[in-house]
């Protein structure tokens, strides 16, 4: 099986108002595929709401695109936290999350904490290989889907 993306140009750019529809289909899809298991608290069009009028504009946000303009990926940076990383499905384990990952830390003020599931075990190490430590755990009492998460926190000094 080919793959798409094999050799293709992978460019990172700041996030415009006119990227919240691909943004909304990217954190949808990425969701599904990645997160069957968490519940939909929000509907496609509360989410495309809340990614044009909450997460653009008050966050920095980037995104990946291909040699196409298609959108792979986002981040969000809120402040010193890694709101959001979500990548497009067939856009997994290509350099393409740390990359951003990497523009987030840059533009960082050499700190970061973020928040992922417990059950997503391939984020958790992802984090854990780019630097990020474990701080604490919570029940999932904090977040909408009542789901058990982890705080982690990276340090430019390590």
């Amino acid at each position: 099986m080919l793959d798409p993306l094999a050799g293709a140009e992978v460019r990172l750019r700041t996030a415009t108002p006119g990227d919240a529809e691909a943004v909304t289909g990217v954190f949808l899809a990425s969701r599904a595929a990645v997160l069957p298991y968490l519940p939909r608290v929000h509907g496609d069009e509360d989410t495309r709401a809340w990614i044009t009028h909450v997460l653009l504009p008050g966050s920095r946000v980037w995104v990946a695109e291909d040699g196409e303009g298609e959108l792979l990926g986002f981040a969000a940076l809120d402040g010193d936290e890694l709101d959001q990383l979500y990548l497009r499905p067939d856009a997994l384990r290509r350099g393409i999350g740390s990359r951003l990952l990497d523009r987030v830390k840059e533009a960082s003020r050499g700190e970061l904490s973020l928040y992922t599931f417990r059950r997503n075990t391939a984020a958790c190490a992802f984090y854990e290989r780019h630097g990020f430590v474990a701080v604490s755990y919570d029940d999932g009492g904090r977040n909408e889907e009542k789901e058990p998460d982890v705080l982690y926190r990276w340090t430019s000094a390590g």
